[in-house]
């Protein structure tokens, strides 16, 4: 069933907490287009993710973030967009985003985003140089620096037990 929803849906949380999986889904039940801010960083940018990073710093990706973020912001008048893990964490956007849409936290567990990252850690530069047993560790450290800036999202799921009817639900009744 295609709902008429007209809003600007932030989705953040940590990277590997399903943010993609789950705003491609969102996007289709809710008929709104769905945006990966990686992916438009890498469009705009001609380079994978991981390139900017190696050749620009993260400094300079977390400015293209927001840069990105607020142009998507002022063209588009719905979308979902699924935010990188860091997005909320710099330059005052998750209040941007706040002000702007519904912002959604995917609360993940720290051994399911354990599980997620060790497949796909070469493809995510923050933590590709990071060993196995490390990993744990690093996620631990890193969602707890980023915890209140995802507390301040308007709702927050626990991804491992969302469905998409109970989240389209919330998303409309919020």
């Amino acid at each position: 069933m295609t709902y008429v929803c007209r809003m600007k849906v932030f989705l953040i949380g940590f990277m590997g907490s399903g943010k993609t999986h789950w705003g491609k889904q969102l996007a289709l039940e809710l008929d709104m287009p769905f945006f990966d801010l990686d992916t438009l960083i890498a469009e705009s940018e001609k380079k994978t993710i991981c390139e900017v990073f190696a050749e620009r710093g993260e400094e300079y990706f977390r400015y293209k973030e927001k840069e990105t973020l607020e142009a998507l912001v002022w063209r588009e008048d719905q979308f979902i967009l699924s935010c990188g893990g860091g997005t909320p964490c710099f330059f005052n956007n998750i209040d941007f985003m706040k002000k702007n849409g519904k912002v959604v936290w995917l609360n993940t567990s720290i051994d399911i985003l354990k599980e997620r990252l060790l497949v796909e850690r070469m493809m995510r530069p923050l933590i590709r140089e990071i060993g196995d047993l490390q990993l744990k560790s690093y996620i631990i450290r890193k969602l707890g620096e980023r915890k209140i800036y995802y507390e301040q999202a308007d709702l927050m799921v626990h991804e491992e037990s969302i469905s998409l009817d109970p989240l389209v639900e919330l998303l409309k009744n919020d």
